[in-house]
């Protein structure tokens, strides 16, 4: 199995080879249907990631909050 960005790269690459729109159309649908697979693919990845950072984010009485996360460069709430 592909990691994200592994397939996030593939699908860049298929998008960049059919925005040419040189290639017969045979080989362009090919293309697309290989780009939505991977779309759903990356999507699926991001909704996963998703559900494990509001677990993370769970609060003591059980919600959930929705946070931004700090920069790099900002303490967050934990550590202040």
């Amino acid at each position: 199995m592909a990691s994200f960005e592994d397939s996030l790269k593939q699908l860049e690459g298929i998008i960049a080879k059919l925005e040419r729109g040189d290639l017969p159309l045979e080989e362009s649908v090919r293309l697309f249907e290989e780009g939505v697979q991977l779309s759903n693919a990356c999507k699926g990845d991001l909704e996963a990631a998703e559900g494990k950072i509001q677990i993370l984010l769970k609060q003591k009485d059980g919600s959930r909050k929705a946070e931004m996360f700090p920069l790099a460069d900002e303490p967050s709430d934990e550590l202040k």
